[in-house]
């Protein structure tokens, strides 16, 4: 079953519980278009709920891509939700502004909505996080075709009193193309981000690392990312890409990318571990290539998640 829209392609997605029902927010963009690969230009960011991570109620658009020319005037792209002291949720999500109609260049920087109920959102003048040239590529730079700076994952850590922020990235420096890396910004508000080095280096066999998500899995921190077939280099080449995760320890911290392993292949993509009502943690994805390689679209239902005698995370056998 999962979450599908007959006329839309439905693909990342992120999630925030509210305590009484999960809240799906998911990119989607129409199927009008007729090619599939037109839909990151034109992504937008709709709102479904469930009480069981199962049966989904779609309530449409969040909100709209800005004006044109603007930071988030192309597309809308991936996010994650947090709420602030004051009770109210915080989206921090990723603008995409491509430069021209016929080349893949497009400048990603970070920018936030607001809302009392999760339903209604109210965007920020943006954007509120951009990538600093002292630590990371930026458009021109490299071949890469892109300033990327997305998917931003947003925490609290209590020790220090800061919000910290996880943003996909590539490192200024390292052998092309292996120089995707986990970047680090902070806030001790959620309004004023400062960006710092990156907690990863480049050359890890990750021409990108896509979808973060830091979650805690029988007591132990894990960190929870994807990065596809096209996209593995160096010491990766030739290995398969999909969802990929990896035991860690407090964050925000270093991170050895060379560690991690494969939770499932690229037939399901940017998945997402979520509690359901009894704390039993589930894997959603959505549901990305055929087997004939054509693209799908639509997510999955939840699979169940356990911990390895390794350590590392793994679907339940018989999955």
């Amino acid at each position: 079953m999962g979450f599908n829209l007959p006329e839309h392609w439905v693909w990342d997605f992120w999630l925030a519980d509210d305590g009484e029902r999960h809240h799906l927010f998911y990119l989607h963009a129409p199927k009008s278009l007729g090619n599939p690969d037109l839909r990151h230009r034109n992504a937008r960011i709709g709102h479904a709920t469930s009480t069981d991570l199962r049966e989904w109620t779609d309530h449409g658009l969040a909100f709209d891509a800005g004006a044109s020319g603007s930071f988030d005037g192309s597309a809308t792209w991936t996010g994650s939700v947090v709420r602030d002291r004051n009770g109210l949720w915080r989206m921090f999500y990723t603008g995409s502004r491509f430069l021209s109609p016929d080349t893949a260049a497009n400048i990603e920087t970070i920018g936030v909505a607001i809302s009392a109920d999760l339903f209604t959102w109210t965007k920020q003048p943006g954007p509120i996080c951009v990538a600093d040239p002292q630590w990371y590529e930026t458009l021109g730079t490299s071949s890469w075709p892109e300033e990327a700076w997305r998917d931003p994952w947003v925490f609290w850590k209590q020790a220090d009193q800061l919000w910290h922020m996880l943003i996909t990235a590539r490192g200024k420096d390292g052998t092309e193309p292996d120089r995707g890396v986990m970047a680090h910004a902070t806030s001790p508000d959620l309004k004023e981000w400062t960006a710092g080095a990156p907690l990863s280096e480049t050359g890890s066999g990750f021409a990108h690392l896509e979808v973060f998500q830091v979650v805690k899995v029988d007591g132990r921190n894990h960190l929870v990312f994807c990065c596809d077939t096209a996209k593995l280099t160096g010491t990766r080449n030739g290995q398969v890409g999909g969802v990929w995760s990896l035991p860690v320890g407090d964050m925000p911290g270093p991170v050895d990318f060379r560690q991690a392993r494969l939770l499932v292949d690229e037939r399901l993509y940017a998945g997402r571990i979520a509690s359901d009502r009894d704390g039993a943690p589930y894997l959603l994805a959505f549901n990305n290539v055929s087997n004939a390689g054509v693209f799908m679209g639509g997510i999955s239902d939840p699979m169940r998640v356990v911990t390895g005698e390794d350590g590392y995370l793994a679907l339940e056998a018989g999955q």
